[in-house]
Order: structure tokens, then sequence, then C-alpha cells
């Protein structure tokens, strides 16, 4: 393996560590949310209220800075020079500052009527208390709009370490005022906390672009070159980022008809559990191969690039077949270890469990979707995931009103996993017009191994976590089961020919040599 091979695998592996370190961390600031505060009104209030500038600043400026500044910022810098590469990171900066400014101020303003359209099922003082929180933490969209400015252009200088640890200060700052002031100033200074915490995600990244050589150019010039390409790659990248936070607005509004509000809780928490096990491997998987795509689709080999597409879904589907299941199983025992106790009760554990457990089920086409709609971008096509997006919103909302009176939140949860199936395949049907297509014969068969080893999979699990129903401890309950499951899973994936076995026995043949090396 060359040096630059070694350094990227070392870079991308640190990069996944402080990743997951940051989102443990995150999970383990939600436990302390629910520890404290449980599925009270203060708890469903903050919930809603830390929601609504997230998703904000989702539907407009993380796309802007993942479609428009990356690669313009990244063009001038090889073709013009790092003079005026930062003259358009001014530019770009002073512009989604202005734009997140305004934002702000709006938000602040239209708290009240932003809290009945996320929640309109809250009783008149939780929506008080909702409004009050939306406005104390409005101002993250401005705090996170710079911050992700900033991991723009790091990322272009090649430092990735900084920006993906962003989180895990932020987090930290969190944690820390539980154990501080969390007595003193409760569910309003938590609100102030998290404004801090997103404050200190921009401050983090200051010294790291001082070594870079950044300097700020401020500019409000909205037709310069660079602002041009930024407004024309603008519109279809930021479809495919509205479809999450849309669709999980909806989610929480009808959550928060659910017994009294506590309906948003288990929505809400089940979600970002969900988004933290399937978010870090899919992300992973997209990142590493969207500028593969991009550079095949470029040479116009449609074999090839067909080829890329087809392995990167089977080895994605590889991992989260079982994955869908394990978690749909393993769903009571895992929210009770990480959130049950405290004012965190049974009841809680339970909605919040079924939830997670059916929202499980759409991880294959949250899975899907992600790396399909890469395939198009990598075209410079937006018009078909634009469709998608529209029709899974539309397929969600519309699910959300038929099933949520009957099944609570296994039907909000539903109706989340159904979306993500509707806009894989909206993706998935026009491939095959453009020599893309990926589902043939051999594609089945080797699905339908996957299918079978998962099956025997999730018959192991069941076995095993019967066999230890109320015998072990919460860690145990998890741990045992999970553990099994993975071990059945592979050897049934080896009995059946799963061609990924070969990577992952190879793998372990290496590790197991390197280990009787060093133990020699």
């Amino acid at each position: 393996m060359s040096k630059r091979k070694k350094s990227a695998a070392g870079t991308v592996g640190v990069m996944m560590a402080i990743t997951m370190l940051g989102k443990v961390l995150g999970l383990f600031r939600d436990r302390l949310l629910t520890v404290n505060y449980g599925s009270s009104m203060a708890a469903n209030a903050f919930l809603t209220a830390s929601r609504i500038p997230r998703v904000f600043f989702d539907t407009v400026f993380a796309s802007a800075i993942s479609a428009c500044l990356i690669p313009v910022f990244g063009e001038a810098l090889q073709k013009r020079g790092k003079g005026e590469a930062l003259r358009f990171a001014g530019n770009f900066i002073t512009v989604m500052a202005l734009l997140c400014a305004l934002m702000t101020i709006l938000g602040t303003i239209f708290a009240a009527p932003l809290t009945n359209l996320f929640a309109d099922g809250y009783d008149a003082a939780t929506a008080e208390l909702c409004t009050k929180l939306t406005r104390i933490m409005m101002p993250t969209v401005f705090f996170t709009g710079i911050a992700f400015s900033f991991v723009g252009i790091l990322q272009s200088f090649d430092e990735f370490n900084i920006p993906a640890a962003i989180s895990l200060v932020s987090n930290v700052a969190v944690i820390l005022y539980y154990y501080t002031f969390n007595s003193r100033f409760g569910i309003e200074g938590l609100a102030a906390a998290f404004l801090v915490a997103w404050l200190l995600q921009a401050l983090v990244q200051v010294p790291a672009l001082i070594k870079k050589g950044f300097r700020f150019y401020p500019s409000l010039s909205l037709r310069s070159e660079g602002m041009r390409k930024v407004w024309r790659l603008l519109l279809p990248v930021m479809v495919s980022t509205w479809v999450l936070p849309i669709n999980q607005t909806i989610n929480s509004n009808f959550g928060s008809r659910l017994f009294n509000g506590a309906g948003v809780a288990a929505v809400e928490l089940s979600y970002n559990l969900y988004t933290v096990i399937a978010g870090v491997f899919v992300l992973s998987v997209t990142n590493y191969i969207f500028p593969r795509l991009a550079r095949e689709n470029a040479q116009g080999d449609r074999q090839v690039l067909r080829g890329t597409l087809r392995g990167s879904l089977h080895s994605t589907l590889f991992v989260v077949a079982p994955m869908t299941a394990g978690l749909s199983l393993m769903a009571g025992p895992l929210i009770n270890f990480i959130y049950g106790g405290g004012e965190f009760d049974a009841f809680s554990v339970s909605i919040t469990s079924r939830a997670l457990a059916y929202m499980s089920l759409g991880m294959i086409g949250y899975a899907v979707q992600a790396v399909l709609s890469r395939a198009y971008f990598a075209g410079q096509s937006g018009g078909v995931p634009l469709a998608a997006g529209a029709v899974s919103i539309g397929v969600n909302l519309l699910l959300c009103e038929l099933l949520t009176k009957r099944f609570d939140v296994a039907g909000i949860a539903v109706a989340s996993a159904v979306s993500f199936a509707v806009n894989a395949l909206v993706l998935a049907l026009p491939l095959k017009a453009r020599g893309l297509g990926f589902f043939d014969g051999d594609f089945i068969k080797d699905m339908i191994k996957l299918v079978l080893a998962t099956v025997v999979m999730s018959a192991a699990v069941l076995g095993v976590l019967s066999l230890l129903e109320g015998r072990v401890g919460k860690l145990m309950t998890l741990l045992i089961p999970t553990a099994a499951g993975a071990a059945v899973y592979f050897a049934a994936s080896a009995a059946l020919g799963v061609s990924e076995m070969g990577a992952v026995l190879g793998t372990a043949k290496k590790l197991l040599r390197k280990a009787g090396g060093r133990g020699a």
C-alpha cells in the first residue's frame, strides 16, 4: 500500500473514530435529558424548540456548503490561487451570514407560529414554553452557518479532523451543563447551553483556520463569478437535504398529538438513535463513492459507473440488512439501556422502543436512496432526486394522517420507513434508461441470500433474547444477543456464498496473523 493510500486510510479512520465519539456523546447527552426530564412537558417543549432552528439550517445552509462552497472554493484554489479562493470564501461567508442572521430574526419574531406549525397538539403551557425556548435557541442558525462555512474551508485545505470534532466539542459543553448548572437554571438554562455549544463549534476551528493562512475578506457581491456558481449548484442538492428534516418535522408534529405530547420525545429520541446507528456507516460509504462516481461519469464509461454503483449497493445492503433486523428486534433492550431510568419510566421506554422498532424497517430504503442520489448528483442531474424527495414527503404526510390515530407512534414510524423506501424506488426506476440499471437476475439472487442469512440471524437473536429475559442486567441483555446475531449472520453468509464474506474472512486472517506475530 502506498504512503498516500495509507495516509488516506488513516485520515478516514481518525475521522470515523472522532465522529463516532461525537455520536456516542450525543446519545449520552440525550440520556441526560431523559433522566432529568423524562417525557415531561419541559422535555417535549425543548425537543421541539431545538428542532426548529436545526430545520431552518438544514434546509438552507447545510446543502449550500456541501454542494457549493467546497467545490467552488477548491476550484478557485487550484486555478486562481489562494488569494482568489479566500476572496470567494469571504464573499460566501458574508452572504450566508446575512442570510442566517435574517432567518434568526424572522424565527425569533415568529417563534409562536413556528411552534404551532411544528407541534400543533401541545397544550397552551407547553406551547408557551416551546416558544420561549425557540427564541433562546434561534441564534444557533447563525452560529451553525458560520461553523459550517469554516468546515468547508478547512476541508478544502485537506484538514478533516478539526471539522469532525466540532460535534464532540458542542456535546461536551452541553453535558457539562447538566453536571453544573442544570439544578439551578433548568430547561431554560439548557437552551442557553445549547446556544453556547453551537458558538463553540465555530470558535474551535479558528486556530486551525489561522494556521492554514485563512484571512477573511468580507464582500456582499451576489453576482460574483463564485456566487453565480453557488446559485446554479444550490437547488438540486438542497432538495436532497430537505427530505429528512421536513419528514421529521411532520413526524414530530403528529407525535405532539399523542400521550399529552410525550409522542414527541418517543419520535425524536428513536430518530436520533436511528440516525446515529445508520448514519455513520451509510454516510461513510456515500462520502467515499461520490468523488469516484463523479470521475467515472466524467469519463463517460457507463459500464464502469454501473459496476461501481452496483458494488456499492451490494456492500451497503450486506451490512444494512442485518442492521435493520437487529435494531428492530433489539429496540427494547437498546432504548432501556441508553435512556431508561430516572424520569424516563417504563411507559416512556415502551413507546420509544415501539417507535424505533418500526422506524428501523426504513433503514434499507434510507441507505439505498443515499447511494442512488449520489449517482444522479455525480452526473449533475437534480430532476429525479427533486421528484423523489417530493413524493417521499407526500407519502410520509399521507401515511401519518392515516396511521397515527390507530397505531400511535408505530404509525408515525411506519410512515417514515415507507417514505424512505418510496424515495429509493423513485430514484432506482429511471437508472435503467440511463444505462445504470442494477436490478437483474444476479442481483436478485444475491439479495435472496442476504435475506436468508438475515432471517437465520433474526431467529438466533430472538432465541437468545428469550433465554436471557429477566436473568441478566441491561448491558448483557443488549450485548449477548447482538454478538450471537452477528456470529450467526456471518456464518450463514459464508455458508450461502455471499461475496462480501471473502473480504471479511480475509481481514480476519490478516488480524489473526498480526496478533500471532506480536504474540511471538
